[in-house]
């Protein structure tokens, strides 16, 4: 068992880190969000830990979260975030150094993909494999990336939406607009802000954009209540919301994400946009499960959008196939050390 090197793959996002162990599948989505002391710059908790502290910490604790749209913002906390996630995926008593393939948007710099292999080594890695996210979106989502047939995918999640289209294992065409989860929960509580006076938080917001958000209008609305404070005396308020109101509230930020599509269909070679309009467009990422997405897209484009299984897990997922496959992924496998 000793020459036996153990194999993680992961997906390194903006709002949450999952980490792939091969022949176990996901065995761990956590936020990525470290709580930091401000008076000594103290690592006080990473992950779920974390998570909970955020919006409701004393002043001297600051939630704070490493990955910017994707990319590494702050160097120090993400090295400590993943070596963080590698220990507690390989449980404590693991002397071997793993190896790990870590997942980065399409539009990443060579420096900021630098970073991130040099942070995983940082944190304990043995092999650092840097792999783009659309990639392994599509390796996840289960499409022969390697066939001559083009393929697009959209992957929508926390920070960024990256939209790639993949023929014989590379991108053809690509874009990665920072607009995703986190842009849409933020329009919905600017919305009830303005609308009604009543200052929610993320969370809030984010409850409301999975519970009754719609990406077009219904005619059957859902509605929830949500608690906030009231903007004018101060105190806690409760209202009810429909969902065409939220429909209302982040079409922009659903424009922004039709834009990125259409931009990328206008890179794509005639042969493989034909390709695309029989295969349909492929979508993975937690924000792709909004509601009636799917229908927005086919509405906005003309071709059929249709959701991955288990959206969430795609770039997992292809991290963990595309470490299992090294030999068979490695013209897409971007760096190693």
């Amino acid at each position: 068992m000793g020459f036996f090197t153990k194999k993680l793959g992961i997906d390194l996002g903006t709002t949450s880190v999952l980490v792939y162990l091969p022949g176990k599948g996901v065995i761990l989505n956590e936020p990525s969000v470290v709580a930091v002391s401000e008076d000594d710059n103290k690592i006080l908790a990473i992950g779920a830990e974390a998570k909970k502290m955020i919006g409701k910490t004393p002043e001297n604790i600051i939630a704070y979260r490493p990955m910017k749209d994707g990319v590494i913002a702050d160097y120090r906390v993400t090295e400590a975030m993943l070596r963080y996630y590698i220990r507690k995926a390989l449980g404590g008593f693991n002397v071997s150094k793993p190896d790990v393939l870590v997942s980065v948007p399409a539009g990443v710099t060579s420096t900021e993909r630098r970073a991130v292999v040099e942070a995983a080594l940082k944190a304990g890695a043995k092999n650092a494999y840097i792999v783009k996210e659309p990639i392994l979106a599509a390796i996840g989502a289960g499409i022969p990336i390697y066939e001559s047939i083009g393929h697009m995918i959209v992957d929508i999640g926390g920070g960024t939406t990256d939209v790639a289209v993949i023929s014989l294992g590379g991108i053809v065409a690509a874009t990665s607009v920072k607009c995703a989860g986190n842009k849409i929960d933020v329009a919905i509580a600017d919305y009830i802000k303005k609308t009604f006076n009543l200052a929610i938080g993320d969370k809030t917001a984010e409850e409301i954009k999975i519970n009754i958000g719609s990406a077009i209008p219904l005619d059957e609305e859902l509605a929830m209540t949500i608690k906030g404070r009231d903007f004018i005396t101060g105190l806690p308020r409760s209202i009810e919301i429909k969902t065409n109101e939220i429909v209302k509230a982040i079409h922009r930020e659903l424009k922004e994400i039709i834009k990125a599509i259409k931009d990328v269909f206008q890179d794509t070679p005639p042969e493989l946009a034909s390709d695309i309009i029989d295969q349909g467009i492929i979508m993975t990422g937690g924000t792709s499960q909004l509601r009636n997405l799917t229908e927005l897209i086919y509405r906005r484009t003309g071709v059929r959008a249709v959701l991955a299984e288990h959206p969430i897990y795609c770039v997992a997922r292809g991290t963990g196939i595309a470490l299992e496959h090294l030999n068979v992924y490695k013209k897409s496998i971007i760096s190693k050390k």
